[in-house]
């Protein structure tokens, strides 16, 4: 019996190759789109799960006021992870970790690599599997280094590299671990590992102030250990130990969370990239309903043609439940083809996908779990698609399919108006979703940044260049390449610290602004580009006193509240700050956000990370970068020249947004085509439908615009209603998502309109083709006896 039906399935798809081709096709694209934007949610969700103790992996947060605020951050005081082992039952262990990068040297290779320094208990509480070496011992000692085996093969080549020597600041370090390369899933980045150690030999103590937010600990609870109860005890562990000191209180992020949920509103987490997952999962939803919509119309499109096959059966005894599973089973059928087509379309645009969205998403086609998984999806999505019209089809009774009267019901015709009005309020939905995203990448793009980025290059400072900056400084303006050097504490485009410890001339007692800091020695404005208000730029050179002189942004003088600032005092930890000069606000933080108050301090004694330096307006960049390289050789001989634009770094801002935008676009694009299939399909059934009624009123003298506008005027009515629809629908869901951000676009009339004129047209297109066809056939052709 079994045999029979998939026989019968397969003649009706053949039989019908044009239906069948448009159906596959457009199951093909929507389980194809639904397959890409799983793999990329299973990759989100998938984040740090390979950790064996993840379930009982916490970091340790703070929450504070700030700026009138209830604000939260990652970063907290040193001696907090000792103390929390020490003091409470429910830890069973700690750590401290901190991202650095270091120059590592072995023979004449020299990389700058990224570190992570960490307590000896990291390779104890997460699951980063040593290749060789000692997991108990590996970061024993303050010499110690764990390397990955990328960089193994990076430093040492084909050679061993266990107990070999790799020098980083001129100390020499043995290699006492391989470690096997991190997943693409990890929230840990990182080359190798230095013991915390380390940084304690550097300074001469560890640090014990609780008042420095500076480093990340993370905690392993104890088994059955609840981290509600654990919160509720250590919320006042700084206070106690700061002696009040410090307001901060302490508590637990888990894991499970740490890539999804980064962002808090008033201490409490209200999302993050979890925002981003869902819009793509609520996307691929819509995807297949979609393709599954299609089916449905095209299926119950033909009732007329398979209205006898079913008057036949049931006049020979076949009952319902046999056709349904004949229509389901061809409804499976078209499917599977469709999943297997889809299968193959993904692993040959996957590298592609992989480009648009900067991932290294794979196929996983030797897991047993994935193809499990495909079946069920198959089995689903046939089921979603066939049910619809299996039952339809099956409800005919053979009285009315022989005396042809089965059509005369409205019900029919109302479910297919109703189908594909929902079609396309999803796919304009989309549109228009994606216009506002596009617009809102643009607007945040368009914003000035208050410098100038092109032609300004950085590179990380270090000891020799410490020691070597003035003769360094001198030969690069010298050789006419450069026009402008100075040092900073941090890259322009990022924040280097904040604290509401800031006061001044009739300050409030109330106001705890938080007041972004930052340093330089001299020739910041001049080789950033800066909009210099009032006042001058900071010179160290002219002015020693300006090691206690400030720059203030503009933010920074209307909180301050004074017309004309300079001369005016900031007093910060005891130490008195005049303040020189008044600069345009620039973008060092979210280009999304508002400009926070800044002060920029001219700290002769400050430790400077950064060397900016404006290249010479019109020369060519690639001859001036090779001479900077060989004045950095000089001056800099023991580390490589590794040199960033400030213009590239600001772009990768907006490089989240601008996956979105890419992923929006792309099925939206999607969406339309998937859509606008099924409504090729439904109106080239619908002219064969009508072929005598046009062959009559062309008899008649209809016209040939006339006939056109009959036949695609109830579809443009459909579509009409689809925008009335999704139109409200759009305009609140992207109103709400803009409210995310402070600096926004809005949802402007004229996007509504011209995602309304594009569909029509589209639309007109897709249906015009066989209504043109329909309105120019011969009479005599169409009006032949069946």
């Amino acid at each position: 019996m079994f045999r029979n039906y998939l026989t019968i399935a397969c003649r009706n798809l053949l039989r019908t190759k044009s239906f069948s081709l448009i159906n596959i096709i457009g199951l093909v694209l929507g389980i194809g789109c639904c397959m890409l934007i799983c793999l990329w949610i299973y990759n989100e969700v998938s984040y740090d799960k390979f950790h064996r103790n993840n379930a009982n992996l916490y970091q340790a947060w703070n929450r504070g006021i700030f700026d009138n605020k209830l604000q939260c951050w990652n970063s907290v005081p040193k001696p907090l992870a000792a103390a929390l082992k020490d003091e409470y039952a429910g830890v069973q262990n700690t750590c401290r970790t901190d991202t650095r990068w270091f120059v590592t040297v072995v023979g004449e290779k020299k990389f700058s690599s990224n570190a992570l320094v960490v307590d000896p208990a990291f390779l104890s509480m997460f699951s980063f599997p040593l290749i060789r070496g000692n997991a108990a011992t590996a970061l024993k000692d303050v010499f110690n280094i764990v390397i990955t085996e990328k960089m193994a093969a990076k430093m040492f080549g084909t050679a061993d590299p266990m107990d070999q020597i790799i020098t980083i600041n001129k100390d020499r370090f043995r290699v006492t671990g391989i470690l096997k390369d991190l997943p693409l899933n990890s929230t840990f980045k990182f080359e190798f590992l230095l013991p915390y150690n380390y940084y304690v030999y550097l300074s001469g103590s560890d640090d014990a102030s609780w008042s420095n937010n500076s480093i990340n600990v993370f905690v392993q609870l104890a088994p059955n250990t609840r981290a509600e109860t654990i919160n509720q005890q250590i919320k006042d562990v700084t206070k106690k130990h700061s002696g009040g000191k410090e307001q901060t209180e302490v508590f637990l992020h888990p894991m499970s969370k740490w890539h999804l949920y980064s962002k808090f509103e008033n201490g409490r987490i209200t999302g993050g990239r979890i925002e981003i997952v869902r819009l793509f999962g609520i996307i691929a939803g819509f995807i297949l309903l979609i393709a599954c919509i299609n089916f449905m119309n095209l299926s119950t499109a033909r009732s007329e043609k398979r209205a006898k096959e079913v008057g036949i059966r049931k006049a020979v005894g076949a009952q319902k439940q046999s056709l349904v599973f004949q229509f389901l089973l061809e409804s499976l059928l078209l499917v599977s083809i469709a999943g297997i087509l889809a299968v193959i379309a993904v692993f040959l645009v996957l590298p592609g996908f992989n480009v648009l969205i900067n991932q290294e998403l794979t196929l996983p086609i030797g897991s047993w779990i994935f193809w499990l998984t495909l079946l069920v999806f198959i089995l689903l999505t046939g089921l979603l698609a066939g049910s619809y019209p299996a039952f339809f089809l099956s409800s005919f009774h053979p009285a009315g399919i022989f005396r042809r009267t089965f059509k005369k019901g409205r019900g029919t015709i109302n479910h297919r108006k109703i189908l594909v009005v929902l079609q396309f309020c999803i796919a304009i939905t989309l549109i228009i979703s994606t216009v506002v995203v596009v617009r809102q990448l643009q607007y945040a793009r368009n914003r000035n940044a208050g410098y100038s980025g092109e032609q300004l290059m950085y590179h990380w400072s270090n000891t020799e260049l410490v020691n070597n900056f003035q003769a360094l400084k001198s030969e690069l303006l010298a050789s006419g390449n450069v026009i402008s050097v100075t040092r900073t504490v941090s890259q322009l485009t990022e924040q280097f610290s904040s604290s509401t410890s800031v006061s001044w001339r009739g300050k409030s007692p109330n106001d705890n602004t938080d007041i972004e800091r930052g340093a330089q020695d001299e020739g910041l404005v001049r080789t950033a580009g800066l909009k210099l208000i009032m006042g001058r730029d900071l010179d160290l050179t002219k002015f020693p006193t300006d090691s206690t002189a400030v720059l203030i942004n503009e933010s920074m003088m209307k909180v301050m509240g004074f017309k004309d600032p300079i001369g005016e005092v900031i007093r910060e930890f005891d130490t008195d700050y005049r303040v020189v000069g008044v600069i345009g606000d620039y973008i060092f933080g979210s280009p999304y956000e508002h400009t926070h108050p800044m002060i920029i301090m001219g700290a002769s004694k400050m430790f400077f990370s950064v060397i900016h330096m404006r290249l010479a307006a019109g020369g060519d960049v690639m001859k001036q970068v090779p001479a900077i390289e060989k004045i950095f050789a000089k001056y800099n001989p023991s580390y490589p020249f590794e040199y960033h634009f400030v213009d590239k770094d600001y772009e990768l801002k907006f490089l989240d947004m601008t996956i979105v935008a890419r992923l929006t676009t792309l099925f939206a694009v999607l969406t339309v085509l998937i859509s606008c299939m099924g409504l090729f399909g439904l109106a080239s059934y619908m002219a064969e439908e009508r072929i005598k009624e046009i062959g009559i009123r062309k008899v008649l003298g209809a016209s040939v615009p006339r006939i056109i506008s009959l036949l695609t005027r109830d579809f443009l009515i459909l579509v009409g209603i689809a925008i009335l629809v999704a139109a409200p629908i759009a305009w609140y869901a992207m109103h709400e998502w803009l409210q995310q951000y402070a600096y926004r676009t809005i949802v402007e009339w004229w996007v509504f309109v011209a995602t309304g004129l594009l569909v029509i047209l589209i639309s007109l297109l897709t249906t015009g083709y066989h209504a043109f066809r329909a309105a120019l056939m011969n009479p005599v052709k169409s009006l032949k006896a069946d």
